[in-house]
């Protein structure tokens, strides 16, 4: 799905894909502004994701 609005530093780039929407992907494991990018809110007591800051596991 497509909505309207400009991005200034792009020329002839008018519109906004919203993510989540009809045929197109959301976003994994975002938490925050969730609605603009078409993710779930997290069930409680499920694991939490690792973050960017997060060390990642050695095999």
């Amino acid at each position: 799905m497509i909505r309207g609005g400009r991005v200034k530093d792009l020329p002839g780039v008018r519109y906004h894909i919203i993510r989540g929407a009809l045929d197109t992907a959301g976003v994994k494991d975002r938490k925050q502004g969730r609605s603009k990018y078409g993710a779930k809110r997290p069930k409680p007591g499920a694991p939490a994701a690792a973050g960017k800051g997060a060390p990642a596991k050695k095999k």
